[in-house]
């Protein structure tokens, strides 16, 4: 596994590179478009958490069939993306302030450039990357054209003097019940949750393996629905890998819900060699790069630089999909209304996609490419 190009499930047309980007050595994943295509537009996809550029494998191919430049980098903190600020294993400690949104927006953005391109026909983000996505065609709509978001509905930037739904608050809520909750969010924010999760009882590859499974359409009671408002007794209502048992690390409130032996034996989308490439990677890395956005998202002061966009649109058309039994969906009550009305002007696809849970590029690839042309050819008719 040292080699991405050893790597099993990547088809011959995807190549992996580094680029020198901003700060990073940044690691891409990339499928050119055929050689009859002259100009071929650029599609970038963002990976979320705990995954990898290799996350976009399965759809990589059939989106440069159709014609497109698609490009996968690492993001900051992720796989064989390097910072000079923070060296892997990234830790606790290191400065945080390099994963502010607007500084992930820049990185994509000069990978843009680097490319040699002052357009992007669409930029995609999956889980974390969708924010990522959205904060690139809110910010830059002149390069990024069309955005789809995956898995992680877009509110819109803070609004000044309006301080968005608070974790801390909800927390405390939660540690209230019978028995005592907390968010998944601000556990993830917490020092010690890389150091639990590279040290699951059951070893990272069980740990990633029941991890996978549990957010995924195979497992049976993932039955995803609106909550009505964001109050612990109501939040309380999500899966045990979002608001979990108070005293549970997530390496524990996964535990027993993996797949059985002929369930792995008969899984398409993540077989055991795939998997491996996650738990090579993170082995190496750790999750803590990965972790660093959530502690973004959960100190306000850190969220000061996107208050200067208050107030401000999506006005590129945009489409929202995920897996019809992802959870992602409905994880923060009135997200998906405040997307659809008031984060983005035009908002033209909501799409899930049957049969996948949260990891829908992965689970369902061909319905997921045949969504992502469809809204790609429909953008392209609007310009």
């Amino acid at each position: 596994m040292s080699s991405p190009s050893q790597w099993p499930g990547l088809s011959p047309a995807i190549k992996s590179r580094m680029l020198t980007i901003n700060d990073l050595e940044m690691h891409i994943l990339e499928a050119s478009a055929p050689s009859t295509v002259a100009k071929p537009q650029l599609v970038v996809l963002l990976h979320g958490f705990p995954e990898l550029a290799y996350s976009w494998r399965k759809i990589m191919g059939p989106l440069s069939g159709a014609g497109y430049h698609v490009v996968a980098p690492d993001q900051r903190g992720y796989g064989r993306t390097k910072s000079v600020q923070s060296e892997y294993p990234v830790k606790y400690e290191d400065d945080v302030n390099q994963y502010r949104m607007t500084n992930l927006v820049k990185d994509v953005v000069a990978l843009v450039y680097t490319l040699g391109y002052d357009s992007v026909a669409a930029v995609v983000g999956h889980d974390f990357g969708s924010p990522v996505a959205a904060y690139c065609a809110l910010i830059r709509p002149d390069l990024f054209k069309s955005v789809a978001m995956m898995s992680s509905p877009f509110t819109g930037p803070p609004k000044l003097g309006k301080p968005a739904m608070d974790l801390t608050k909800v927390a405390q809520s939660l540690a209230a019940l019978d028995p005592p909750r907390k968010h998944y969010v601000l556990y993830y924010s917490t020092p010690e949750a890389n150091t639990h999760i590279m040290s699951a009882p059951s070893g990272l590859q069980a740990f990633l393996r029941e991890y996978y499974h549990v957010k995924s359409a195979d497992w049976e009671p993932n039955a995803p629905h609106p909550l009505a408002a964001p109050e612990a007794a109501v939040m309380a209502e999500l899966p045990h890998y979002y608001v979990m048992l108070k005293h549970q690390t997530m390496p524990e409130a996964v535990h027993g819900f993996g797949p059985s032996a002929a369930e792995i034996a008969r899984n398409a989308w993540l077989p055991d060699e795939e998997l491996g490439v996650y738990v090579a990677e993170y082995t190496r890395t750790g999750f803590q790069g990965g972790l660093n956005s959530y502690r973004m998202g959960t100190t306000p002061g850190w969220s000061s630089d996107r208050e200067l966009f208050s107030g401000k649109q999506i006005e590129v058309p945009a489409m929202y999909m995920a897996g019809k039994q992802d959870w992602g969906t409905y994880q923060f009550p009135g997200a998906v209304d405040a997307m659809r009305s008031q984060a983005c002007k035009n908002m033209e696809d909501f799409v899930l996609v049957d049969g996948a849970g949260h990891w829908a590029q992965q689970e369902q690839p061909e319905a997921v490419v045949e969504q992502l042309l469809r809204f790609f050819s429909k953008c392209a008719k609007l310009l």
